[in-house]
């Protein structure tokens, strides 16, 4: 297990180094608490017969295995990586999202006698040469790392997992507290219309490009009594995602009344994904922050100049709005939560701060963008953020003068983006404040994945929660405060506990530490 971490960590480490004369030639596993370093060879790493003979703490413990641990080790090595890895790191150069993954890596070892400072620019070289041998496996990658040899120190490697279970703490002490919410009730249950689904393009002023929408909407008409006869709802998808996965909750929605449109966002969709790991295109822009709001204001703009082609009118001065992760973000921003940029400045560069987690690098991806990512549109009247990242990036403050109503929800099992420093703390000092009308739902053994809902799902676990939200905000109006029910949207398959009233009495880390 040691060897495996040691591996991958060095592996990852790879992306830090420029090219030397001097390669790597002995990996150290460092062991806390313990004066001896467990020594690989590099060399030794090629073929079964240099391994067998060589001097190295791993050719002993091979041979006393029968060379069953150095089999495994040269399987795990020799391996081709899946991707591009030149071509993504030539496009990458210069991305804080790639300064921020570097960051992270080199945290977790040290290479002895690497020349400073850092340039991964060089390093895209030395892979071109391993490239033309046939594939880049993680072996190419240690035999040209410059320097004498890499240290993993593997303590830290425990400090950081000790670290994210902290985070989870407080939410599954809260999750064990309270008992969850019913999961019987009409929200629960498929509406009365039948739907359909159509796929469109449409115009936008902020993209060179068309912006593509998937539109679910009730094939019947629908009684103006309905508390959805005339909303719409605009969902936003996460990193590298797609509408497809969202579609469950759209299609519950829309069997209750509601229209519902999905934009594509193309800067940060699956396709986005798929041509930066082919080396075709960089990661996503820190100006898909600002790009992303825009996305959904564009849509809102056509369905109110009947560009859409809806089947019935829409209130486009009171649309509801959910996201997920980084859609989640963009829910946020359109609701009327202010970016905070002095704060990215202040503690992306901080590795070991207690509240640091995965979503930081997302996060601080938007260093010197996010003072012009204040968007909020005035005609969104309540959101639904899930695992939203916004610790680092949204300043608590502005939840007064918020025109749209939150509802977060967050996983108590969620790692990327955990719920102690990017749900409980913000919104336990947002709460603080009297009369705020956000709220916080957690759901028990939700990861960052599995609240999603692609199509024929029926909606998961959050079908209720989304729909008994909405139609509370569509029944309030503008300027008043949506009143959750008691219960009925619950879920068997994610317990669901609404813990807005316990957040004033929880203690909450101050985000910068004195």
């Amino acid at each position: 297990m040691a060897i495996r971490s040691g591996v991958f960590a060095l592996a990852a480490s790879a992306l830090l180094a420029p090219t030397s004369a001097r390669a790597i030639e002995t990996i150290k596993l460092r062991l806390p608490l313990l004066e001896t370093d467990f020594v690989i060879r590099v060399s030794e790493l090629r073929s079964p017969q240099a391994l067998m003979a060589g001097d190295s703490d791993l050719a002993e413990l091979d041979r006393a295995s029968g060379g069953a641990i150095g089999q495994k080790l040269k399987a795990v090595m020799q391996s081709n990586l899946p991707l591009e890895l030149g071509a993504v790191l030539r496009n990458a150069q210069g991305s804080p999202l790639l300064e921020q993954v570097l960051l992270l890596v080199g945290a977790l070892g040290d290479i002895d006698g690497l020349p400073e400072p850092l340039q991964p620019a060089q390093f895209e070289a030395a892979m071109q040469r391993a490239a033309a041998q046939g594939g880049i496996s993680l072996l190419d990658v240690l035999e040209q790392l410059p320097g004498d040899s890499v240290t993993v120190q593997l303590g830290r490697l425990g400090s950081s997992v000790q670290r994210f279970r902290a985070q989870r703490r407080q939410a599954d002490q809260l999750v064990a507290s309270l008992p969850a919410v019913t999961s019987q009730g009409p929200w629960l249950e498929a509406g009365r219309f039948s739907t359909a689904r159509r796929e469109l393009t449409i115009a936008v002023k902020h993209r060179p490009e068309p912006l593509a929408v998937v539109v679910l909407e009730s094939s019947a008409s629908v009684p103006a009594s309905a508390p959805a006869s005339d909303r719409l709802v605009v969902i936003s998808h996460g990193l590298w995602d797609d509408p497809s996965n969202f579609e469950g909750w759209a299609s519950h929605l829309a069997s209750h009344g509601y229209t519902v449109v999905l934009p594509r966002h193309p800067g940060s969709d699956q396709s986005q994904q798929r041509a930066m790991l082919a080396g075709k295109a960089p990661p996503p822009s820190p100006l898909e922050l600002a790009l992303r709001p825009k996305d959904v204001s564009a849509v809102i703009d056509a369905a109110a100049d009947g560009r859409l082609g809806l089947r019935r009118p829409v209130n486009t001065q009171a649309v509801l709005v959910a996201g997920h992760s980084w859609g989640a973000t963009t829910a946020l921003q359109l609701a009327g939560a202010r970016p905070t940029p002095s704060r990215l400045k202040e503690l992306c560069d901080e590795v070991g701060h207690p509240s640091r987690n995965l979503s930081w690098v997302l996060q601080c991806n938007f260093v010197g963008s996010a003072e012009s990512a204040a968007l909020v549109d005035s005609r969104v009247l309540a959101a639904v953020a899930v695992s939203p990242p916004m610790l680092l990036l949204f300043d608590v403050e502005s939840v007064q003068t918020m025109p749209a109503k939150v509802l977060v929800v967050s996983g108590n099992s969620d790692w990327v983006v955990p719920s102690g420093p990017e749900a409980i703390e913000p919104m336990g000092r947002a709460t603080r404040s009297a009369g705020s009308g956000h709220r916080l739902v957690l759901a028990e053994r939700a990861d960052h994945f599995n609240l999603r809902s692609p199509q024929g799902d029926g909606g998961g676990a959050l079908r209720g929660l989304l729909l008994a939200w909405f139609n509370a905000a569509a029944q309030a109006g503008p300027g008043v405060t949506p009143q959750l029910p008691a219960g009925g949207w619950g879920s068997s398959r994610h317990p669901l506990r609404d813990v807005t009233t316990t957040l004033p009495q929880l203690a909450v880390p101050a985000v910068v530490q004195p």
